[in-house]
């Protein structure tokens, strides 16, 4: 995909599995690559890591639930090389927990991380984009922003939000060069994924391996995605070949949810 050469693309939540895959893909395209996150130590050994496998990639720690900190963000990229063209909104987290159980600070942090932390994003980077005529916004969402699941009520709601968020933007930048569009995977095979099914496994008395089954037989293909899977999607939708493509919420997770 030479039209991605040289594009300047902000991965947030770049530390964990998913995150590592999208900013492997996109240096892999020439893409120069700024990777964001809270823990700065995993950050920059994720960037390590990527820098041994020879990809341009700068790590730059990000609070995105706080908007000061990203525009500081937004300014020390634009240091380095100038103004993002490709935003990826992949910070997230997703705790299982029932409803009964779940305190009001797991609401809040769930609701500021998953959407918030967009929308502040969205706003701080969307402006110069606008102002080149050209720009992409990639919403990493789930499968839960389409269907309702058990014990990740937090996490469902904010994803659905991120859904709405991604259809009304898609619609205000249509005219002015910019796509916005959601990715919606199913179970990862990445440490997210494997938390979740060790705490549920600690609840149900199961093995961990146990559950991992259970989440890859909720999909007709009856395993789990890879994080490879969605950044070759996630490349796809940043380049010229779907131009045409906005609002729309794609999802990759196995045949599990056809809607």
């Amino acid at each position: 995909m030479a039209s991605l050469s040289e594009k300047i693309v902000l991965i947030t939540g770049g530390s964990g599995g998913l995150g590592r895959a999208l900013a492997s893909a996109f240096a892999a395209q020439g893409c120069r690559v700024a990777i964001s996150a809270r823990n700065r130590e995993s950050l920059q050994r994720s960037a390590d890591e990527m820098a041994r496998n020879g990809a341009p990639v700068r790590a730059i720690a990000c609070d995105v639930t706080q908007r000061k900190e990203v525009k500081n963000l937004a300014d020390e990229i634009a240091r380095h090389w100038g103004a993002v063209q490709i935003l990826v909104n992949n910070a997230g987290m997703a705790h299982a927990v029932s409803f009964a159980d779940m305190s009001d600070g797991l609401w809040d942090d769930t609701l500021a991380t998953n959407l918030t932390g967009s929308y502040n994003c969205g706003k701080i980077f969307l402006p110069a984009m606008v102002q080149a005529k050209w720009g992409r916004i990639i919403n990493i969402g789930s499968t839960t922003a389409k269907v309702g699941y058990s014990h990740v009520t937090a996490y469902t709601a904010s994803k659905h939000g991120l859904l709405g968020l991604t259809r009304a933007l898609a619609l205000e930048t249509a005219r002015h060069g910019v796509t916005v569009n959601m990715i919606c995977p199913g179970y990862i095979d990445d440490e997210r994924t494997h938390e979740n099914a060790r705490v549920m496994a600690q609840k149900t008395g199961k093995s961990v391996d146990d559950i991992l089954k259970l989440f890859a037989a909720s999909a007709p293909q009856n395993r789990l995605i890879k994080p490879e899977e969605v950044a070759s999607l996630a490349l796809l939708m940043a380049s010229e070949k779907l131009a045409g493509m906005t609002g729309q919420a794609i999802n990759v997770d196995g045949g599990a949810v056809m809607a």
